[in-house]
């Protein structure tokens, strides 16, 4: 995303109530100076006369003066976790890499916007520690972000330090983001999202439209695998676009098969990130 784009944000809010000490905009489980009322107490269980209810107290059948007591509203921590791996830097236009990018931009904006701290991690091979951001509230955020993973490289290999990075999320109540095209097994991805069970995971799967629609003209067309290398050579016809078609969709219904399992539903981006897309997965996810 240049300088000249402007930043689009999107609106987010989890489908349960949050725990945290710190205000913010999510509904909480704890009590607070919020507007949403629970019930009344006795002033002295709860001594707070701001909260007074002169109304209730003349009600009270026991002659108590009564407070009312309401739930705040909480900030929640946001991570996300990107996949760096080989695989990623693929694009016809733009790298997959970019468009995560573009997402993580507009997730720290969104993020920045309603009070929420973001933290970032990113895996391949290994877990890669120089892209991490500890979790924190800060307004050019984004863009620190962002500029690290258009800048980042990757040697083919593997995502064998997905685990390692997710060691620092394990127990942690977060709204956790997983952005990978997910080009690996779901075995993997099982294990994954057990060590994620106290978060709201959302697997966001950046696919190109090169790798989902085939050439549209009969030709020999030479191939590469992005995570291990390996050339080979197709002569492309009909029959064998209709194969490639017919995997792409296969994929795809193994993933929202294997996810939906988990109670989980993933967030498809086709070459560039739509903002509105995501705010209207979250108010579907929450209605």
């Amino acid at each position: 995303m240049s300088d000249a784009d402007e930043v689009r944000e999107f609106h987010y809010r989890l489908p349960h109530r949050a725990a945290g000490p710190r205000p913010g905009s999510h509904p909480g489980s704890s009590l607070g100076a919020g507007q949403e009322f629970v019930s009344h107490m006795s002033l002295y269980d709860r001594p707070d006369p701001r909260r007074l209810d002169l109304r209730a107290s003349l009600r009270s059948t026991t002659g108590d003066w009564l407070v009312r007591v309401n739930r705040q509203r909480v900030g929640v921590t946001v991570q996300v976790l990107v996949d760096v791996s080989a695989s990623m830097g693929f694009g016809a236009r733009r790298r997959k890499l970019d468009v995560a990018a573009d997402f993580v931009e507009s997730l720290a904006h969104s993020a920045f916007r309603i009070g929420d701290a973001l933290g970032m991690l990113a895996f391949d091979q290994r877990e890669r520690a120089e892209l991490c951001v500890p979790a924190t509230l800060s307004r050019g955020l984004g863009s620190v972000m962002a500029d690290s993973l258009r800048q980042c490289t990757s040697a083919p290999g593997g995502i064998e330090g997905l685990e390692d990075a997710l060691q620092q999320l394990v127990g942690r109540e977060a709204l956790v983001f997983l952005v990978s095209d997910f080009h690996w097994p779901l075995e993997r991805l099982g294990g994954a999202l057990d060590l994620l069970s106290h978060a709201f995971v959302v697997p966001v799967i950046v696919w190109d439209p090169a790798e989902t629609e085939p050439p549209p003209h009969d030709a020999i067309a030479p191939l590469r695998d992005a995570e291990s290398g390996v050339r080979r050579t197709l002569f492309m016809r009909p029959k064998l676009r209709t194969q490639w078609r017919d995997a792409v969709a296969a994929r795809r219904a193994e993933l929202d098969a294997f996810l939906s399992a988990r109670d989980l539903r993933p967030f498809f981006i086709h070459g560039a990130f739509d903002a509105e897309a995501m705010s209207d997965y979250f108010f579907e996810a929450t209605a």
